[in-house]
């Protein structure tokens, strides 16, 4: 594969190895092309990475090979390389998170063969506040996309009932992302009862679409969605990061109109962006999840929160507690126990 390649990136030196390795045969696309997109795009990704603690997933031989999880840094990682470090109960040990801060890291990570980027949802400064909150909508098979935007109109419609912006990005695999940023105190309790509560109230609105329940059962011809992401132990794929299909697919940040237009034209390539189409759309329309990263919004509270706006009337905490009719008045919740917290899964 030839001799290393020395590079500086911002005053850092790197030594960057097989260049020419095909990383997505289907593609011709080799591990220099990888970093390539990785240097062009981040101005627009590390500022939504930057402090979060960061789960790498390596292809070292390729996207059809062997991958592996990496979560603890390296032992070899330069020293200019910033890492958090995480108490983890089941390993009974500290955990040393990359913290993709920069440029020069970013190189080295994508070096790595790292194709995929998974952040917090938290800085690691608070890691239990969750800065945002994220519903992973995946569909099951005949199911794509097309019916993914679907269930995030509806979503839409209800975050804008309570005053909330929420966010579409593709997966850049199969499903559409929906992020609603917060900024605000909040917890992994408040988020992920919210979502739950969100989830099953749209089931029980569009039960032949909609499931909430992972059981792949259940799934098939519908949308999950998926609300469990919440969780302070769980990651989802980053904004613009590359994912490990076929094709050099990439995470991207899409406008309303375009889930629309997908919806309408029952047209799933409309959302099916590669490394070099996500280029060429920050360039014209700059960084469509900016607001995610700053946009201040309250979570509203479960107790005593009555939807009225909707097509039904349903309280979202009883609605999170146990099933109900969504067109009964909703009655007074009974207030859920605090979560046990689970240790964290590394």
């Amino acid at each position: 594969m030839g001799n290393p390649t020395v590079v500086e990136v911002d005053g850092k030196k790197l030594s960057l190895s097989n260049l020419d390795k095909v990383l997505y045969p289907a593609a011709g696309f080799t591990k220099g092309q990888v970093i390539d997109y990785y240097v062009r795009i981040a101005p627009v990704l590390l500022p939504h990475f930057s402090g979060r603690p960061l789960t790498l997933k390596r292809y070292p031989e390729g996207v059809d090979k062997d991958y592996f999880y990496e979560k603890n840094a390296p032992s070899h990682r330069p020293d200019w390389v910033k890492t958090a470090p995480v108490w983890s109960d089941s390993n009974h040990r500290t955990i040393h998170y990359i913290l993709l801060n920069d440029l020069p890291t970013l190189v080295w990570v994508a070096n790595l063969a790292s194709i995929e980027l998974h952040p917090s949802l938290a800085l690691a400064k608070d890691l239990e506040c969750p800065a945002t909150m994220v519903f992973d909508l995946d569909p099951g098979p005949p199911a794509n996309i097309v019916q993914c935007a679907q269930v995030g109109m509806w979503l839409r419609e209800v975050f804008e009932h309570f005053g909330l912006q929420s966010f579409p990005k593709t997966s850049g695999s199969k499903g559409l992302q929906i992020y609603v940023p917060l900024h605000t105190p909040t917890s992994y309790e408040q988020t992920k009862t919210f979502a739950n509560a969100l989830a099953r109230l749209l089931e029980s609105e569009h039960r032949g679409l909609v499931v909430s329940d992972m059981k792949k059962q259940l799934r098939v011809g519908k949308v999950l969605v998926d609300w469990s992401q919440n969780d302070e132990h769980k990651t989802t794929i980053g904004v613009y990061s590359l994912r490990a299909r076929e094709r050099p697919t990439v995470s991207t940040p899409v406008t309303w109109e375009e889930v629309e237009r997908a919806l309408k034209k029952k047209d799933a390539g409309l959302l099916v962006f590669e490394a070099s189409h996500v280029i060429g759309r920050v360039q014209k329309m700059g960084d469509l999840f900016g607001p995610v990263l700053q946009l201040k919004q309250k979570l509203p509270k479960l107790a005593g929160l009555a939807e009225t706006g909707h097509e039904a009337t349903v309280d979202l905490a009883a609605q999170a507690d146990e099933p109900r009719d969504a067109k009964k008045p909703a009655k007074s919740p009974a207030r859920r126990p605090a979560a046990k917290k689970n240790p964290r899964k590394v």
